[in-house]
């Protein structure tokens, strides 16, 4: 069991796929073959191993202790496995991988990105959401956009795009009558904000040294729904520039008292191989960052 050549690689494979999906027939479709391949490579397995993985009725296999553990070391050894064949293909194949905050995503990067396509034809950008630390040596990412209140990977190259500015922000319909003569006046809508940034509120009355014109009507789960919310008349909401400057100038959304600096940037880092089309994917998104106008 020591020498690499007595590895079964086929029969972990097919077990870091059940365990991962949860179900052999997930797997199976994964691997593209069959749920009777996938039963037998774990039996093998399990035989070789002398211990069981899995456990309880056929349609309701669970993971034992063993199980949980060797899953838990098999997904960052295949996911570097990806990642050493994707180094040496995505050479040939211009591919880009980046992990990116989902909202930051959607709202402006999305937007953006048939520039950089438009001039970049043999380069894919493969997009992933998280804002989740990110770790090059476990995960298959070139370039991860966050805010720079995120651990950052050690040995990455930071690319600044822009300061963070917010304020808050809400639908002209919701203003008709409505007097906002000061930020006070804000509590006399409804307030939202998300659990992804439930003090928000409170940031940005303590920037201003105002107090916070109320408590928060709304709760909702992902800033992404918070600012549809703001968009549909459901009330005002704190909302960083980069994330609705498309709606502001689409007449979609009006910051009444304008932004105000949190503190943060946002920032892209980059793997410290040096990929030139990661290089040139960083470049763009200064460049673009550079070009975003802030309000004054």
């Amino acid at each position: 069991m020591d020498a690499r050549k007595h590895l079964p690689l086929n029969a972990l494979r097919a077990f870091e796929a059940v365990g991962r999906l949860g179900r052999m027939t997930l797997a199976a479709n994964e691997l593209g073959v069959t749920h009777a391949a996938i039963s037998r490579k774990i039996r093998q397995l399990e035989s070789l191993l002398g211990v069981k993985l899995l456990s309880g009725p056929k349609n309701r296999l669970g993971l034992t202790e063993a199980g949980r553990t060797l899953v838990g070391l098999l997904a960052p050894a295949f996911n570097q496995i990806e990642a050493a064949v994707c180094a040496v293909v995505d050479k040939e194949a211009g591919i880009v991988n980046v992990s990116c905050l989902a909202t930051f995503m959607m709202r402006w990067l999305i937007p953006r990105l048939y520039q950089f396509n438009s001039t970049h034809e043999l380069v894919e950008v493969r997009l992933s959401a998280s804002d989740q630390p990110i770790s090059f040596e476990r995960e298959l990412y070139d370039i991860a956009i966050r805010v720079d209140d995120h651990r950052l990977p050690e040995g990455a190259h930071v690319t600044k795009l822009f300061p963070e500015l917010v304020g808050p922000v809400v639908s002209p319909m919701l203003l008709q009558g409505s007097d906002l003569a000061q930020p006070a006046d804000l509590g006399e809508l409804p307030l939202l904000c998300s659990k992804t940034r439930p003090q928000a509120w409170q940031a940005w009355a303590y920037h201003l040294k105002t107090r916070v014109p109320g408590q928060p009507a709304k709760m909702f789960e992902h800033i992404y729904f918070m600012l549809e919310a703001a968009t549909a008349g459901l009330g005002a909401c704190i909302a960083p520039w980069p994330l609705v400057i498309d709606d502001i100038a689409a007449g979609r959304l009006v910051a009444p008292f304008g932004f105000a600096p949190s503190g943060l940037n946002y920032v892209a880092a980059r793997k410290g191989n040096r990929s030139r089309k990661a290089e040139e994917f960083c470049e763009w998104l200064a460049q673009e960052a550079k070009s975003t106008p802030v309000p004054s």
